[in-house]
């Protein structure tokens, strides 16, 4: 987990080292090398094994997770094109606690007593980092937030799919749905050809997506999700020191601080709490 937070900061850093490049036109190359890894994961399992496509009855639920998958990620692309590395990580580590409250509309799971205030809190400390005024300025910050809560609809979404569809054909089924829906974005914005430095920085991106996107599913697959969710945090110090040392000393302002460490402190509140929780249900199902 602590991997990927590093393979997402470095993702972060290269949508911003690729400069004018048009934000689908990254989109584009960070779903394409996706696609190719998930198809090279699919061919390890077997076609046979796996529908590409999905099943027939969760299609629909497969394309709505992928036009939510889209719409995050080209919304968290353009917030990092405009703001601090760390800002736009910090409101793009907002979406788990989408996922709380989607969940709990959709998917009729319970909040706990602590995720209630919880998640409010956390929207106070997005505020610090967003800034709201009158003005455009505003924009990328609304953006990420944005970002991050269709992040959190498309997680959502997994979830609902978890033990319908097999992980690799859910990412193969959002790249190349990414892939095809982005590709005529790309070129009615204008296709802007790279030079050989931003060449290798989108394909970087797609690269770093990756390793970022395998480490997680590694970290769930061999750890409960409460024992090891919050290293996920990470990327935010990683992005913190890249911002600084990569791309011209970013430094995030007081208010970022203060919401950054508003927001990471209720995710270790309730990584306590979870933590807790599993080991005495554990307790419980050893007592049976």
């Amino acid at each position: 987990m602590v991997g990927s937070g590093l393979a997402f900061a470095f993702m972060g850093a290269f949508v911003k080292l690729a400069g004018d490049i048009p934000t689908f036109q990254k989109v584009f190359f960070r779903n394409s090398v996706s696609m190719i890894v998930a198809l090279v994961m699919i061919r390890k399992i077997g076609f046979k094994n796996i529908p590409l496509f999905g099943h027939k009855g969760n299609r629909g639920m497969l394309i709505l997770r992928s036009i939510m998958g889209v719409s995050g990620v080209g919304l968290n692309f353009w917030a990092i094109n405009h703001l601090f590395l760390t800002d736009s990580t910090m409101l793009n580590k907002i979406s788990p606690f989408f996922v709380t409250i989607f969940a709990w509309l959709f998917l009729r799971e319970k909040m706990s007593k602590l995720q209630i205030p919880a998640t409010i809190i956390v929207f106070l400390g997005a505020l610090l980092i967003i800034k709201p005024e009158f003005s455009m300025d505003v924009l990328p910050a609304l953006a990420g937030f944005g970002g991050a809560a269709a992040a959190g609809a498309a997680y959502t979404i997994i979830r609902f799919l978890k033990g319908k569809e097999e992980p690799a054909t859910i990412i193969f089924f959002f790249s190349l749905f990414s892939v095809v829906s982005t590709f005529p974005i790309m070129m009615i914005q204008g296709f802007v050809p790279p030079t050989a430095a931003q060449w290798f920085y989108l394909i970087m991106i797609g690269v770093s997506a990756s390793f970022g996107q395998f480490g997680v599913t590694t970290a769930y697959k061999y750890a409960p999700a409460a024992e090891v969710s919050i290293y996920n945090y990470t990327s935010v110090i990683f992005a913190t020191l890249i911002g600084y040392f990569i791309l011209d000393k970013e430094i995030p302002d007081i208010w970022t601080i203060i919401g950054s460490v508003i927001i990471v402190g209720v995710a270790v509140l309730i990584f306590i709490y979870n933590h807790k929780r599993a080991k005495r249900n554990t307790l419980k199902e050893e007592r049976r």
